[in-house]
């Protein structure tokens, strides 16, 4: 199994528009980050999470030539937005494109792209159909199977996701403890942590490190970052040995 993490930046991306910080200025491809989202593939199945505003661009530097479904774990914008851009696979492969998502998020998608998911719409508009996403219920695409967990950004409910060894968990404030007991036992964790400092709806450094020191996987990276969390090259020697800032395009076995 493998996931890219197609983008590991947090909802304005970095560098962020009109910001002369040293982040923003930097010229280490480390520190260029799209918005967040990630493809999990077993080399014939492509499942993406999220389809945010830099979807296209993400498509096409990976050269991802086949998707066959999408996860959402929140409807923000940055998660999102993208959908428009599910076109392509949609009349190179003949499919509707199902996207997995809860019912309030369902909710959210029909009324940002109605067009999307009407029985007749415009030529050439994107075609998608809404499959049910719940906590603890396991759903299988191809021969890949998903465990969805719940964890809170803010006061909104969000979807986490195990596929074996590995998980995936953005845009997450809290999460329970009955929900990270199903993280306990991950190899790889992908976890955000937007600053340094208190932020109330995402995890700041310290809060992602101390999941990281519960969950104890073997090698733990950070995503949905901000340009205020620091220097790639820098903060990379500060960390822990089994943590590592997530870069965009970076690949990750299991």
């Amino acid at each position: 199994m493998k996931a890219i993490l197609l983008g590991t930046g947090t909802s304005q991306g970095v560098p962020v528009i009109g910001c002369s910080c040293n982040v923003c200025r930097s010229s280490d491809p480390r520190d260029k980050r799209l918005r967040t989202s990630a493809m999990i593939s077993d080399g014939i199945t492509n499942i993406l999470i999220d389809c945010g505003p830099d979807l296209r661009q993400q498509m096409l530097t990976n050269q991802v030539s086949s998707l066959h479904a999408i996860l959402i774990s929140h409807e923000h914008n940055d998660h999102i937005i993208g959908l428009d851009e599910i076109r392509p696979f949609n009349f190179s492969q003949q499919i509707v494109m199902p996207i997995w998502a809860t019912e309030r998020v369902k909710t959210e998608l029909y009324a940002r792209f109605h067009f999307a998911f009407a029985e007749e719409s415009y030529p050439g508009a994107p075609r998608a159909r809404v499959e049910p996403l719940m906590k603890n219920k396991y759903i299988k695409i191809g021969n890949i199977e998903i465990l969805p967990i719940e964890a809170s950004h803010g006061f909104m409910p969000v979807m986490g996701f195990r596929i074996g060894d590995f998980t995936y968990l953005t845009d997450v404030k809290t999460i329970h403890q009955d929900q990270l007991n199903l993280v306990l036992g991950s190899k790889i964790l992908i976890i955000n942590a937007l600053r340094r400092e208190e932020h109330h709806s995402h995890l700041n450094l310290q809060e992602a490190l101390d999941i990281i020191e519960q969950v104890q996987p073997q090698q733990a990276y950070l995503t949905h970052i901000s340009h205020h969390l620091g220097l790639a090259s820098v903060l990379n020697k500060q960390l822990p040995y089994n943590v590592r800032l997530a870069y965009d395009n970076q690949e990750i076995h299991w």
